[in-house]
């Protein structure tokens, strides 16, 4: 799945976690939302990475 994806699915469960009281579930929630945030983190750096080697080719990520 995807850094979004993730991110939301996770959410979801923690906050229904909370709300029924289920700390598994809400656990599982905080484990999806930090996988998201890594994905993101990663592609933060391959962006990075790519953007150092060839500075000049667009990455279609600006205007």
């Amino acid at each position: 799945m995807g850094e979004w994806t993730d991110k939301a699915k996770g959410r979801i469960k923690e906050t229904a976690g909370v709300a029924t009281g289920d700390r598994d579930l809400e656990a599982e929630g905080k484990k999806d939302t930090a996988k998201g945030e890594l994905k993101g983190k990663v592609e933060d750096v391959k962006r990075a990475i790519k953007d150092a080697i060839d500075p000049d080719k667009p990455r279609g990520n600006g205007p």
